[in-house]
């Protein structure tokens, strides 16, 4: 390969991370490259946890609504889903940057086989119920400061709502 053919090719892999992050709601940092290779999980670098969480059983919104407020619309929720899918799958035993989605409803945080987690993650303590999901997408870093998810959140509840019921479909 040329020189002029790596910088080509170095440039557009830190562009397509930074493109990739940016869609996860992301800085325009580059990823760590070099890691990405080795690790995909370790691509995203976690957020210096900013404040205390809310308690694990905890599922109070921001914004201060609930998820039975609203009447969930799945197919809505797939397209909604498009902004998660750069990162996640529903496929079970597939982990991309984060982990795989599937049954994630009822799940112990931090427990999918195979991916490494941030120790936040994985020490939360949280069980994704559509309450405590509801919730963390409204702001991820808010209720698991600290988390490698450097996604901002989704904060239009009838979005959550929507993605919550797709999620529970697996994608079916």
């Amino acid at each position: 390969m040329t020189r002029t053919a790596k910088s080509f090719a170095k440039y557009f892999g830190m562009a397509a991370s930074v493109a990739l992050l940016s869609a996860c709601g992301g800085t325009d940092e580059p990823a760590e490259t070099e890691t990405a290779a080795a690790d995909p999980s370790a691509s995203v670098v976690a957020p210096e946890p900013s404040a205390e969480a809310p308690a694990a059983d905890n599922t109070e919104t921001v914004d201060g609504t609930m998820l039975a407020s609203f009447t969930p619309d799945v197919a809505h929720g797939e397209e909604v889903f498009i902004k998660c899918s750069s990162c996640h799958v529903l496929e079970e035993g597939v982990n991309r940057i984060g982990p795989s989605l599937a049954g994630i409803v009822g799940r112990t945080a931090g427990t999918v086989e195979g991916y490494t987690y941030s120790e936040a993650n994985a020490n939360s303590g949280i069980t994704w119920t559509k309450e405590k999901l509801f919730q963390y997408l409204e702001d991820p870093q808010r209720v698991i400061p600290g988390t490698k998810m450097a996604f901002a959140g989704l904060p239009n509840g009838q979005d959550r709502a929507d993605i919550i019921a797709y999620l529970e479909t697996g994608g079916q």
